[in-house]
């Protein structure tokens, strides 16, 4: 947590945000049940909790930009995204965060470079991601790489003739497990997973396979064989190790690093402190956002306070106003 004062300023104050929702086939409920989001969705796959991507942007819902997508409050004012991440000047952010729960295995995919993405994919961005574990059914795994170096004859006769699982390295997962997931790794979450994602702002997914199922269409959902087999890292992908993390302790909360890479960086933050606030606020180098994981807490500043709770978004602009912070909770701040 970044605890530096700066001088007041009237706009870059803090808001909620407002995710949009995704009803993917392999989604479930608990979105809804356990993570307060009041959203008609069925299935609730995943919600886009800050997104200024065109496919599911969010929105702001506190403040004096109540309502508003916040692709067009960053158009508006820039200077809310700071002085140090890439943008595309058009107010997108370099990173989009989700919650997905899957309640059914997603299918098998790989994601495109940068490089690949800009040249075959209309100058977007590629995307590497990291997921972090919020819970996981006795026996929840997921797809990291592949057990074995392939080529791409062994990997494309798999895929044809539904040999391809033999080659795909499965990691049971628990709670609190962190994984990167770059450009190019064969990837995918299993049944019963509740994950935080954080990637690059981009939605170029290339599905690989996908157990033959069908979509609500009542027809196969379609592959993108021949992209993925150009992207995919065909080596043998070394199992993940799940290291034991330093962790800060200052009065009233502690820190984590969980992930720094070219993209973001994210911490965990565990609050502990009812009657006494905990000084807060950003740099001019970049925003941060923070994320209710569980628990509770109230953000407070200048003409400003807002209370949060597991499930909630909070965006807090570059060289924010000096905010104060406390509750019991725990908190992902990702930055860039």
């Amino acid at each position: 947590m970044a605890l530096i004062f700066c001088s007041m300023q009237v706009k870059n104050r803090p808001f909620l945000l407002s995710p949009a929702a995704k009803d993917y086939i392999w989604g479930g409920t608990r979105l809804r049940e356990e993570y307060n989001k009041h959203i008609d969705v069925t299935p609730l796959a995943e919600t886009w909790e800050c997104s200024t991507h065109p496919d599911g942007p969010s929105r702001v819902a506190s403040g004096v930009f109540a309502g508003e997508k916040l692709v067009d409050v960053l158009r508006a004012h820039p200077e809310f995204i700071g002085t140090h991440p890439k943008t595309d000047g058009e107010g997108g952010l370099p990173v989009l965060i989700k919650f997905i729960d899957a309640a059914r295995d997603l299918s098998v995919q790989v994601h495109p470079s940068d490089e690949y993405a800009r040249t075959h994919e209309h100058g977007q961005l590629g995307k590497t991601e990291m997921w972090y574990v919020l819970e996981a059914a006795p026996g929840a795994s997921l797809v990291y790489g592949f057990r074995q170096d392939l080529t791409r004859a062994m990997l494309a006769a798999s895929l044809e003739d539904d040999t391809v699982e033999q080659y795909l390295q499965k990691v049971e997962i628990h709670r609190g497990d962190v994984f990167l997931i770059e450009s190019g790794t064969v990837h995918a979450i299993g049944a019963g997973a509740m994950i935080v994602e954080i990637q690059e702002s981009s939605n170029l997914t290339y599905r690989m396979y996908d157990y033959h199922r069908l979509g609500k269409d009542g027809k196969p959902r379609e592959l993108h064989i021949a992209k993925a087999l150009d992207v995919v890292d065909l080596r043998r992908k070394p199992l993940p190790e799940q290291l034991q993390r330093a962790r800060e302790e200052h009065d009233g909360y502690s820190v984590e690093l969980l992930e720094q890479c070219k993209y973001f960086r994210t911490e965990r933050i565990h609050l502990d402190t009812m009657l006494k606030s905990v000084a807060f606020a950003t740099g001019p180098a970049s925003f941060e956002v923070l994320l209710c994981v569980d628990g509770s807490g109230t953000l407070i500043g200048e003409d400003v306070e807002i209370s949060f709770r597991k499930g909630d978004c909070i965006f807090v602009p570059a060289d924010s106003i000096g905010l104060e912070i406390r509750g019991q909770s725990e908190l992902l701040k990702v930055t860039c």
